[in-house]
């Protein structure tokens, strides 16, 4: 097994991968009791049989020909379920890999299900068994099990299969354009991108109210610079509850936090105190975040149930025809939407998702197609003038 530890070993190992078409990658990492992901592994494989670890955490080794190799466009990188692996890419290494191919993705669209695992694609379609048993390795501990390095291996060797297998599936049916949609919004800079001043979007609160709002986003910002500078996890410095019921009823003191079921009894005299009550003044003088009324548009009127669940239904029948997993097609939003009759920014409304289910749920809705019971089974049928 080759284990890549200095940055000599590594740029020789960079010029190899040049020459091949595509590189399956995945990395392991560590991020329980750190704000900032540690990356503790990294694993490539290529088609020709070039395979290896690179061990971040080696000391002296220089990551920066490998970062560069991210970001040819000659080269195809293909991941599993990737988000969280570009994330640290792109904070590690200020690259977003590209072009990218996401097996998963590849997956749901041909029919593998809704959110496929790996372990499954490798049985399926490389008669692969993935052992387990080292899936909650500690993978900052040093030096690593044969078995631990051959687990981590296995997660690009065999993925080199998985995607030939997916790609030509996508080459029969023609629906590559369907990957490439979904992988693009993986490319977005914006998503890795953890800006405090968007911290509050992490919360989902359910409500428009301008100084919930105001207050709630001025203390998931401050606590989101006390995790960035200390590097702990978010939940270490107050958790969501506790943001949430302050936002709520703002305290005045450091006595009012006491008062707070989500708040850990001392912290009204801890030093963190001093700043989470500036944060909640700022709040209280300032404006509420100038996204909240365009992410959580209110709607005009809520659909009733019994329209949802006929626009589900046809949904799961337009899916199951396609072959593609309906999460994929349309969320629930979506849906609910729809069965309100407010379209406006539908997804499933466009491209090949209107092709496949969005213009049948249209007509559904104006009546021109209805569905029925046929034998047991739930069908189509289109309604004649």
């Amino acid at each position: 097994m080759r284990i890549i530890l200095t940055t000599d070993e590594l740029n020789e190992f960079v010029r190899e991968l040049q020459k091949s078409p595509y590189i399956a990658l995945d990395t392991e990492f560590m991020r329980d009791q750190t704000y900032w992901p540690k990356l503790c592994l990294v694993q490539v494989a290529a088609p020709n049989g070039i395979a290896a670890i690179i061990d971040p955490l080696a000391e002296g080794l220089d990551l920066t020909s490998f970062y560069a190799l991210l970001g040819s466009e000659t080269i195809l990188k293909v991941l599993h379920a990737g988000r969280q692996d570009i994330e640290i890419f792109f904070q590690k290494g200020g690259i977003i890999p590209h072009p990218i191919f996401d097996t998963q993705i590849a997956a749901m669209v041909c029919g593998f299900g809704e959110a496929a695992a790996y372990e499954t694609l490798a049985r399926k379609l490389a008669n692969a068994e993935i052992d387990k048993s080292a899936r909650f390795t500690d993978w900052s501990r040093r030096p690593l099990s044969p078995r631990q390095l051959e687990y981590a291996l296995a997660d690009v060797t065999h993925l080199c299969v998985v995607y030939e297998q997916l790609e030509a599936q996508l080459k029969r049916t023609g629906r590559h354009q369907w990957v490439e949609e979904e992988v693009a919004a993986l490319q977005d800079p914006a998503l890795y991108r953890l800006e405090p001043k968007d911290a509050w979007k992490r919360l989902k609160a359910r409500t428009t109210n301008k100084r919930f709002l105001a207050v709630l986003a001025a203390v998931a910002a401050w606590r989101e610079r006390e995790a960035q500078t200390r590097d702990i996890p978010r939940s270490r410095v107050l958790k969501d509850e506790a943001l949430l019921e302050i936002a709520a009823h703002p305290p005045q003191s450091h006595a009012d936090l006491e008062r707070f079921r989500a708040v850990p009894k001392g912290f009204g005299t801890s030093r963190l105190a001093k700043g989470l009550l500036e944060a909640i003044e700022e709040g209280r003088q300032g404006e509420p975040p100038a996204q909240a009324a365009h992410d959580a548009p209110r709607r005009r009127r809520e659909p009733s149930p019994s329209s949802v669940d006929l626009l589900k239904t046809l949904l799961r029948l337009r899916a199951e025809a396609a072959h593609v997993a309906p999460r994929l097609i349309a969320n629930s939003d979506d849906i609910e939407r729809l069965a309100a009759g407010e379209d406006d920014g539908v997804a499933a409304l466009q491209g090949w998702r209107a092709k496949v289910f969005g213009n049948d749920a249209l007509a559904l809705r104006q009546g021109r197609i209805a569905l029925t019971l046929d034998d047991g089974h739930a069908v189509i049928v289109e309604i004649e003038d």
